[in-house]
């Protein structure tokens, strides 16, 4: 199983609002080896680490691929790029987020090209919580815990809030 976040909070000169600019990103996956097998709902969710910048649109999707780690992890950061991301500062604001969260259980160490799972995501509601909707019987491969004990865990799940569909979803 492999699982990637999704996230904006700033709008994009070619898609607008951060929600069209992740769902572009989902299109433009679709088109780069990457076979979508679902995507969760959309959450908003407050800056992490807490600061005056606006509130992000969250959600993960499942995908099946032959590219490994590494090069799906290029691959994201090149959709980024081409869809309005200028990485600046960690934790900034961005156009898009796209973030490998896990790759088949794979477990690599830190300074790896790769770095899995990802090294927070167990700590951050705006991933658990659709994670658990593309994923519900995940569990993270270091701490062998499944996503509902790790959602229980948080102090700040109260802040993620789904969005509504649109019409057109």
């Amino acid at each position: 199983m492999i699982l990637i976040g999704i996230g904006a909070n700033l709008p994009s000169d070619r898609f607008g609002m951060p929600i069209k600019t992740c769902k572009a990103a989902i299109d433009v996956l679709r088109s780069a080896e990457i076979q979508i097998i679902m995507v969760s709902h959309w959450y908003s969710t407050p800056p992490m680490p807490p600061s005056d910048q606006p509130r992000y649109v969250n959600g993960v999707i499942r995908v099946e691929t032959n590219l490994n780690a590494e090069i799906l992890l290029s691959r994201l950061h090149a959709i980024e790029a081409e869809l309005g991301r200028i990485r600046s500062a960690p934790n900034a604001a961005r156009v898009l987020d796209l973030d490998l969260l896990d790759y088949d259980g794979s477990v690599t160490e830190e300074g790896a090209a790769a770095r899995l799972p990802h090294p927070r995501l167990h700590e951050r509601a705006f991933v658990l919580l659709p994670l658990s909707d593309v994923a519900p019987n995940w569990r993270h491969p270091v701490l062998k815990r499944d996503v509902s004990q790790l959602i229980s865990a948080l102090s700040d799940g109260d802040a993620v809030r789904q969005i509504a569909p649109e019409k057109d979803d």
